[in-house]
């Protein structure tokens, strides 16, 4: 999977896409993305970071010339600007309907897709505006992330991985920017421990 710029990309599950053929076409069509459903993005020890879209994070988005590929790279499938994709966020997410009977690779990716082989989904987007808050345990810090606006969405890609272990699937497809971020704070947050534990000593010392 290509990693370009500040783009990051998101994984779901297909379980609840439609398939059907019609008189328009071989079509499918569900979300892309759920709002407000906070999920685990990065996790190293004890640090923890969640992630969730806003309802409004695709208001105002650049969704001119979305296209659909596999693994984000390779051929294109559909596309806004020939009327083959539509997207439009509504009230539950991010909606898709897409009509892969134009070319002989989508009518096997909709084959795939409806019988089960290729079950994940990824969009390709830039980050606009995000709101992050923290939460301390005695064990663990979370950080708790969610974007409220998407700057643009690029693509959106049925994807060939299995969902066998979410965290690293998640760390793989963040971005090269977005990674360097979580482990800066990461690094940040053992300081601060390393920090809390040295006066904790110093003051057991002194008090001997």
């Amino acid at each position: 999977m290509p990693v370009k710029n500040d783009r990051e990309y998101r994984r779901i599950d297909l379980e609840n896409i439609e398939c059907r053929d019609d008189e328009n076409g071989k079509i499918v069509e569900g979300y892309a993305t759920v709002f407000g459903n906070e999920y685990l993005l990065y996790s190293l020890g004890d640090y923890e970071v969640r992630e969730s879209f806003d309802r409004d994070s695709f208001a105002e988005a650049d969704v001119s010339d979305v296209i659909m590929q596999y693994d984000h790279e390779g051929r294109v499938f559909a596309r806004v600007s020939n009327g083959t994709l539509e997207i439009q966020p509504d009230e539950h997410g991010l909606h898709i309907r897409a009509n892969l009977g134009g070319t002989d690779i989508g009518r096997e990716l909709y084959d795939e897709i409806r019988g089960g082989y290729t079950n994940k989904m990824s969009i390709g987007f830039t980050v606009a505006k995000q709101n992050k808050t923290e939460e301390r345990t005695a064990n663990k810090t979370i950080i708790h992330r969610t974007i409220t606006g998407v700057k643009k969405l690029y693509d959106v890609s049925a994807v060939s991985l299995p969902a066998n272990d979410a965290t690293e699937i998640s760390a793989r497809n963040l971005g090269e920017g977005v990674i360097a971020e979580v482990e800066r704070e990461h690094l940040a947050e053992l300081e601060r421990k390393r920090k809390i534990q040295k006066i904790k000593i110093l003051m057991e010392v002194n008090a001997k």
